[in-house]
């Protein structure tokens, strides 16, 4: 068995950061989003993976390289442009040969990995098996319509009027029927071939397409609310430790990892929360659900329930939190007089501004 994993897309929801940053690889718990699927993968038995990469290639190929720290053995492939799901399996033929295969999407986040349903795919091999999951507002993703008897009975993607509360995962599971699926279908309004309309023309065929709904923790973590909340669950499994500098006047309370050759002095830390390598904290309070990158500095500042990427300065901020800070940004307080913003902010930037 094979793995397909798609690192490719641009990263619209993530901007700025993605303006000059992967999104597979904005970190979570101070380790890149894409990391944890290959781990997932790994451990599910599986050593040959094909990563489809677009625009973000030569990013995507130095941080993850062969493969072999993982255990894997990596082949990249490109894809010129972002044109769906399908078309992803389409470019991958080569490369699947007649392999049964995992596709995983690199921006997806799955706690407990995907061993069991591997495990349970290759047990009763059915032509195609799904990830499901209950969401609030399902329009943003592929729908499931199920039967009676529990089969996938229809598929939609990105639906007006859902049939369904229940999403696709960012997993699928697929025998070699799939490519057959994929070289069938028409690209969709949006000019993609859909996955999902692979997935409808199996079932048309007749053949097996299985779901699994899980109720356990998923996220696409396309957006900042979603990557601060998956930081905010990584950081509860968090194992602590100290291989850093703590001074006598630093508080440490809860779960908090504190990096090689990190410095903490005068500082009140309040776990879950990580300090990479390297990083300097004086007279700062760090609080729960937050990961500071290396080679940082915070100086008298608070900051809580956020993520800051490596090389980063913040220094007397009164209050951050819920942020999403990107690489070798500096942060101070603005002059008191003039009392006016100055600003230097990057297309599709949100800012929030007080007073």
């Amino acid at each position: 068995m094979k793995a397909l994993v798609l690192s490719g897309g641009a990263g619209t929801r993530l901007r700025p950061i993605t303006h000059t940053s992967a999104k597979q690889l904005v970190p979570v718990a101070n380790k890149p989003v894409l990391f944890y699927g290959l781990e997932a993968i790994a451990e599910a038995g599986i050593r040959e993976v094909g990563i489809v990469v677009g625009d973000t290639a030569p990013e995507i190929e130095a941080a993850v390289g062969d493969g072999s720290r993982f255990g894997l053995e990596v082949t990249y492939i490109p894809q010129l442009s972002p044109l769906g799901l399908a078309h992803a399996v389409l470019i991958a033929r080569e490369f699947l040969g007649e392999d049964d295969f995992v596709m995983y999407l690199g921006d997806n986040f799955i706690v407990g990995g995907i061993t069991s349903l591997v495990d349970s795919f290759r047990a009763t091999r059915p032509d195609a098996q799904i990830l499901l999951t209950r969401v609030p507002d399902p329009r943003a993703f592929g729908v499931a319509e199920l039967d009676d008897s529990g089969r996938v009975a229809s598929l939609e993607e990105k639906p007006e009027n859902p049939k369904s509360d229940l999403a696709l995962v960012g997993v699928y599971l697929f025998t070699q029927a799939v490519h057959e699926a994929v070289r069938s279908i028409e690209p969709s309004a949006r000019g993609e071939l859909e996955i999902t309309h692979a997935l409808q023309w199996l079932i048309d065929q007749q053949r097996m397409v299985s779901s699994t709904v899980i109720s356990g923790y998923w996220k696409d973590t396309g957006n900042v609310a979603d990557m601060l909340e998956v930081n905010r669950s990584v950081l509860e499994l968090l194992d602590p430790s100290d291989e850093g500098s703590v001074d006598e006047a630093t508080e440490i309370i809860g779960r908090v990892r504190i990096g090689a050759g990190a410095v903490v002095r005068g500082s009140r830390i309040v776990g879950p929360a990580i300090i990479g390598p390297r990083t300097t904290v004086e007279n700062s309070y760090i609080g729960p659900s937050t990961s500071i990158a290396e080679n940082c500095r915070v100086t008298d500042t608070e900051i809580e329930y956020s993520i800051v990427l490596s090389g980063s300065s913040l220094n007397g901020v009164r209050r951050i939190e819920a942020s999403l800070i990107g690489r070798d940004v500096e942060i101070t307080p603005a002059p008191s007089i003039p009392a006016a913003h100055r600003l230097i902010l990057g297309d599709h930037s949100r800012v929030q501004i007080s007073g």
